[in-house]
């Protein structure tokens, strides 16, 4: 497993935070911000619900990077 690879890991992992939805999915099983918004941030679902609502606002970069993956995956092969 090579660092690209890795890299590739991670992207897939951020995209598949940043398509949650809160009303669908998160709000039913207890997972909302709102709940959480208090000084509970500090346990390890509170960590967990910050970098989903953390990948949520960063789609834009997230657009940019899969572009960029895409294009060296066709031009690499």
């Amino acid at each position: 497993m090579g660092l690209w690879t890795l890299l590739e890991g991670f992207l897939l992992l951020a995209n598949a935070l940043a398509i949650l939805n809160e009303d669908r999915f998160l709000a039913p099983r207890g997972w909302s911000f709102s709940e959480f918004s208090g000084g509970r941030t500090k346990s390890l679902k509170g960590q967990l619900i910050g970098l989903i609502y953390a990948t949520q606002y960063l789609r834009v970069p997230l657009i940019l990077l899969n572009t960029i993956c895409i294009i060296v995956k066709l031009v690499s092969g």
